[in-house]
């Protein structure tokens, strides 16, 4: 590793202290350092400064500066790249994230020596369809979320794989996550944890009227749609909770596994089960 792109959610009050002190970290180990053009003009170093979009021709990975969310939206707009990204907790949980503020120079040396695995992480991507014409289409590494508004009336999701009836699901909606998604909104719902490594989707309802709606685990190459049904307008899909798009009674979101995918690094003597102990029994 040679180039180390750094960006950055701004909006977390040590972002810009830790950026800096990261900067000068990687200059004074002998690498080069790329900054997101914005982190760049905050901090006072225009002339390293290149858009995010950019980083795949220069950087040879990618420092993530914030928390779960600021890495779900890096790993979206650097789908395809395969570049990899590391990130740095800046937030409450950091689920994603696998370094700390406090051992910056230890993380950057590890980086530099190669001392680390790198995890390929499934995407999902979805489109809407509307009288049977592509209105939206979106790209996810957690989770497509289809859901009523906050003070709605429930809504009727009919789901099919590759053609066949799964089932009808009333309630607050359904989410279509990947593994890595496992842990997230789809958790907080009852759906399973899953090794993030495994090839697979996930769907689970949101507050289901019947008992017997159950999260299934599904296969990673099949096709999902879900067709929404409602007497009310209140309803939209969500991308990684982030990104958003109101649909209509009638209308059919379509999920499947993307091309892209997302490369984490990951320390080699960390296991995915110590990650859920200190993530989550430990809160």
């Amino acid at each position: 590793m040679k180039t180390i792109g750094i960006m950055a959610n701004q909006t977390k009050p040590t972002a810009l202290i830790v950026a800096k002190k990261l900067t000068n970290l990687i200059k004074y180990k002998g690498a080069t350092v790329c900054l997101d053009i914005d982190l760049a003009k905050a901090i006072g170093q225009e002339k390293k400064g290149i858009p995010l979009e950019d980083f795949p021709i220069h950087v040879d990975c990618t420092f993530v500066l914030g928390g779960d969310g600021t890495l779900l939206g890096v790993a979206r707009k650097l789908a395809g790249s395969r570049i990899p990204i590391l990130g740095i907790n800046l937030g409450y949980l950091g689920f994603l994230s696998e370094a700390e503020p406090e051992d910056l120079s230890g993380s950057v040396d590890r980086i530099l020596a190669g001392e680390y695995c790198v995890e390929k992480r499934l995407m999902l991507e979805a489109e809407v369809i509307r009288q049977d014409e592509v209105i939206k289409r979106g790209i996810s590494l957690n989770d497509i979320g289809i859901a009523k508004g906050s003070f709605s009336r429930m809504i009727t999701c009919t789901v099919k794989m590759d053609g066949s009836f799964v089932g009808t699901y009333s309630g607050d909606g359904v989410i279509v996550s990947t593994p890595t998604g496992s842990t997230a909104y789809s958790l907080s719902c009852g759906g399973p944890i899953v090794w993030p490594g495994l090839e697979c989707i996930l769907l689970t309802p949101i507050c289901p009227h019947t008992l017997a709606s159950r999260p299934l685990v599904l296969p990673a190459e099949s096709t999902l749609e879900v067709e929404v049904t409602a007497n009310h307008n209140e309803i939209g899909v969500t991308i990684d909770g982030q990104e958003g798009f109101t649909l209509e009674s009638g209308d059919i979101v379509r999920v499947r596994k993307s091309p892209c995918s997302t490369h984490l690094i990951k320390w080699k003597e960390r296991t995915f089960f110590e990650v859920i102990r200190k993530k989550l029994q430990e809160q």
